[in-house]
């Protein structure tokens, strides 16, 4: 059974959407939302009605990861929001798509493990059933924009509580590779951890480089490597960049699958990760937060 015929409870629907169970039993009856009725019954909804709902109504309070089936795992394990991320792409629900991330990051999960271990290889999932024809390029679009879209929402959520005084990072992808999320992921990354990360995007020039260090001063460059397109001339434009980077004292993080084994010994750099996990324990290094005071009485004072 595909997750748009799968039934789902009126007390599901309620928690999903942040309304009561009366208000819901009244759409039923108002012929707003169709149900089924149980043998004993009980309404059931299909989950494609309770989606053209919320699409429909533009329902500001929906969390529609609720709705998904969930095992009887640990609720907070990457996994599950993996399988959930999966299950929501599988119909190419962008609704589906956006909460579940955010839901993620927002269930306790840091955001290089949701980077690494849930959008990664669910948007790698999504590239194979393209290129195998499983999917049209049309959704593999239409899933890739639900998950920036996703993501520029979590930005928003992560500046909010941002402290005045973070180093400033600056990244993005090199000349003539055209990926957005890889970048975007780090830059969510470095926020996460702290820092200020300006994101350059994607096609970012030296040149580009050369003038955000002048003007932003950074403390780290990153770049995000999906595609070289020749190697000779992506080696002569990074030690470039390196060298300007190194000449005022800057960090230098570099990742991404197309930096093979043969390009990485001939490039110089600061740190290097397969992941994101890498780039977050070294920027948390560079700029540790202070820890939270501890509830209670102050350690040493016994005064009464």
């Amino acid at each position: 059974m595909s997750e748009e015929n799968r039934y789902v409870s009126t007390a599901q629907v309620s928690q999903a959407l942040g309304i009561s169970v009366t208000t819901v039993k009244r759409w039923v009856d108002d012929g707003v939302l169709p149900a089924h009725r149980t043998a004993g019954g009980h309404r059931k909804l299909l989950m494609a009605d309770v989606l053209r709902l919320v699409r429909d109504r533009n329902l500001p309070h929906a969390d529609l990861h609720q709705l998904l089936p969930h095992s009887k795992g640990d609720p907070n394990d990457p996994h599950e929001f993996y399988q959930q991320l999966v299950a929501a792409m599988e119909v190419i629900d962008t609704d589906l798509i956006r909460s579940t991330v955010i839901a993620g990051y927002q269930s306790g999960i840091r955001f290089e493990v949701l980077a690494d271990r849930v959008i990664s290889p669910a948007m790698i999932g999504v590239g194979h059933a393209w290129s195998t024809g499983k999917i049209d390029v049309m959704h593999e679009h239409r899933i890739t924009q639900a998950i920036v879209t996703a993501l520029y929402e979590l930005s928003a959520i992560l500046r909010v509580n941002s402290r005045k005084d973070r180093l400033v990072a600056v990244g993005g992808a090199p000349e003539h590779d055209h990926y957005l999320l890889p970048s975007l992921l780090a830059k969510l990354t470095l926020i996460d951890a702290g820092w200020n990360a300006i994101n350059l995007g994607p096609h970012t020039p030296v040149s580009a480089f050369r003038t955000a260090i002048a003007e932003l001063s950074p403390q780290l460059i990153w770049l995000s490597v999906s595609y070289v397109d020749e190697a000779n001339q992506f080696l002569i434009d990074y030690r470039e960049l390196y060298r300007i980077a190194e000449e005022k004292g800057i960090a230098v993080a570099i990742g991404g699958r197309a930096i093979t084994d043969e390009l990485r010994v001939q490039m110089p750099y600061t740190t290097y990760g397969d992941g994101l996990l890498q780039l977050a324990a070294f920027a948390r290094t560079m700029h540790r937060r202070p820890q939270q005071p501890r509830r209670g009485r102050p350690p040493g004072n016994t005064s009464k």
